[in-house]
């Protein structure tokens, strides 16, 4: 209750600020949230994404960042930009396919064998995705990813049948996707994402899909024992603003403030793809174990998302998204084994 009111108080203050800004031509403040934590890789790069943007436009444009989910979890930044209390957002999976489901194109489990294929694809359809979100009311200014997202657990997982078994965390405020799990055979729990950690303290979860630097970072693996060693997807990411507040930044400064966050969203994917492996490490270090999967549990993987994916075409992930980046997914692919890569 506090939080929401200090919000409310800081979109009065902003309201009534931002008109003696636009009047006297000077500064513009974007406020961004974002779940990284304070002062993690994440939450720098941002810091000087703002830097490059006060500079570049003279100090005209500043930004404002809330990081460590202060400001709630993706939903709650959506909704906060959505209301005008947040103008924009370094966002997951969660808060962008909450904007619009065709980014769920990018996030089909086990679709992508490598970053080669996904990066082919989204160079293909970014911009088609971007068109959609804009229609929605949103920006893309970037697109970024935080690494391969894998199975977390308290005991051990190999197999479909091992994960049927526990109770796994599904991110709140989506009924539609939760049926969608249980209809897998699967038990979801579906919690707000800053319940995460409590909820694996009391047992309300024992299992989660993350990937290795955000179970490091936000210090999940205290809780957890074991990894499944399968690359589930990547952790898709965007920073994110709203159109009306993209509107306020003088037109000549766009290209600038694009420019910075372009490099920066590349900054955060570059970083994460590069930390995967070094922080797997560290997890073994702490305690972790990493269960390895043979081709037949693969196989049995590969069949539980064959089964659901009719289910949840045109029903929950929108067809035209879907189908393009299966058809552009096989052509990458196809390209690549002629390269011999």
């Amino acid at each position: 209750m506090k939080l929401h009111r200090w919000f409310c108080f800081g979109a009065i203050l902003f309201s009534i600020s931002a008109s003696a800004y636009a009047a006297q031509g000077a500064e513009v403040v974007i406020k961004m949230a974002t779940l990284a934590p304070q002062g993690s890789e994440w939450h720098k790069i941002l810091q000087e994404m703002g830097a490059e943007w006060k500079k570049a436009s003279n100090g005209r444009i500043a930004l404002r960042l809330y990081p460590g989910g202060v400001a709630g979890d993706d939903l709650d930044i959506v909704r906060k930009m959505r209301l005008g209390t947040l103008d924009a957002g370094l966002l997951t999976v969660g808060g962008l396919s909450e904007i619009d489901r065709g980014v769920l194109a990018l996030e089909i489990p086990l679709a992508y064998a490598n970053y080669g294929e996904l990066d082919c694809v989204r160079e293909q359809i970014g911009s088609q995705l971007e068109r959609r979100l804009e229609a929605k009311g949103f920006i893309v200014l970037g697109w970024s990813d935080g690494g391969w997202t894998y199975f977390f657990t308290k005991s051990p997982v190999r197999t479909p049948d091992d994960l049927k078994k526990l109770k796994m965390f599904a991110g709140a405020g989506d009924d539609q996707y939760v049926e969608l799990v249980k209809k897998a055979g699967l038990n979801p729990v579906p919690l707000p994402t800053t319940e995460i950690a409590t909820a694996l303290q009391t047992g309300l979860v024992n299992a989660i899909t993350m990937s290795s630097q955000g179970v490091l970072l936000l210090q999940w693996y205290k809780h957890l024992n074991y990894m499944t060693d399968l690359k589930w997807a990547v952790l898709l990411g965007g920073i994110v603003m709203t159109k009306s507040s993209w509107e306020k930044i003088p037109v000549e400064i766009r290209p600038v403030i694009r420019e910075a966050s372009l490099r920066a969203s590349k900054r955060i994917r570059e970083f994460s793809r590069q930390a995967d492996q070094k922080d797997i490490d560290v997890l073994k270090k702490n305690g972790v174990e990493v269960i390895s999967i043979d081709g037949k549990a693969l196989d049995e993987w590969r069949r539980l998302i064959d089964g659901v994916l009719p289910e949840v075409r045109g029903s929950y992930m929108p067809v035209e998204p879907l189908d393009t980046a299966l058809k552009y997914r096989d052509q990458c692919r196809r390209q690549a084994d002629k390269a011999g890569k």
